[in-house]
């Protein structure tokens, strides 16, 4: 797949996710042929469509069809997945189990513990899937910005409220250095940590510059807030993570490279 037919294809993602989300989502991304361009192409399907899930701020049970095509099973089905705290849920396909405490938008339920699987490609899908999330709230927080006047001048010219979207951004793009480099267990264990600690590092900062505007049921940032919250906690948060990782390089003795510059 050349740029202009990537480009093409999220084109057709974003008007896709924008349109529909859940089990209609589910649906249509099928019929644009989401499984077989998962299986051809992993390395584009999957940064591409879980980075606009995020950015439109729509969900589908695509996270077990990574697991499932990374396991070398058929997709379409769904399989238990670890939530931070020692919990697991399943995320349906048919949206009859939506109503977590954080999210009621998503259709998770919870189950008794699963069989252990490998969980890297669906680490580095979240973390595309929280970039996302990010980089919607990093966009609210900014337009806000530029757009609100307060003691005759735009929000944007005070350093305080630069210094937090500065912050964000950078938190966002060094997330997106980790997903890129990803190519082993270890580096999507710390990709997902990394895009985890800064899709809440937006949560925290882009709240702030919105101020009580950002709290009402009529602006998208709480959604994009919840949506964060509950994909951090999904297949081991941003802490628990950061703590496995610790536990593997003492256990190792040494720090192996992860990116070769």
């Amino acid at each position: 797949m050349d740029a202009a037919e990537e480009h093409l294809l999220a084109g057709t993602l974003r008007k896709t996710m924008t349109a529909a989300s859940g089990q209609a989502l589910d649906a249509a991304l099928t019929d644009l042929g989401w499984a077989e361009l998962l299986a051809e192409q992993p390395d584009i399907a999957v940064p591409l469509t879980f980075r606009l899930l995020g950015e439109t701020g729509a969900h589908a049970p695509l996270l077990n069809d990574v697991l499932l095509s990374a396991a070398g099973q058929p997709t379409g089905g769904t399989l238990p997945l670890p939530f931070t705290g020692g919990a697991w849920v399943a995320w349906e396909r048919d949206g009859t189990a939506a109503g977590t405490a954080l999210d009621a938008e998503l259709p998770l339920r919870a189950v008794p513990v699963g069989a252990p699987v490998s969980l890297a490609a669906g680490r580095v899908a979240l973390g595309w899937w929280l970039l996302g999330t990010g980089r919607a709230m990093l966009a609210l927080a900014r337009q806000h910005a530029v757009d609100r006047v307060q003691f005759g001048r735009p929000l944007a010219s005070f350093q305080a409220v630069r210094h937090r979207l500065a912050e964000t951004l950078v938190a966002l793009d060094g997330a997106e250095a980790t997903l890129v480099a990803v190519d082993d267990e270890l580096g999507a264990l710390l990709a997902k940590a990394a895009a985890g600690k800064a899709a809440l590092t937006a949560a925290r900062h882009c709240q702030q510059v919105l101020g009580g505007i950002g709290f009402t049921a009529e602006h998208d940032l709480h959604r994009h807030v919840r949506r964060a919250m509950v994909l951090d906690g999904l297949l081991g948060s941003a802490r628990e993570l950061t703590r496995e990782a610790g536990a593997l390089l003492r256990a190792g003795g040494s720090a192996p490279r992860l990116v070769h510059l």
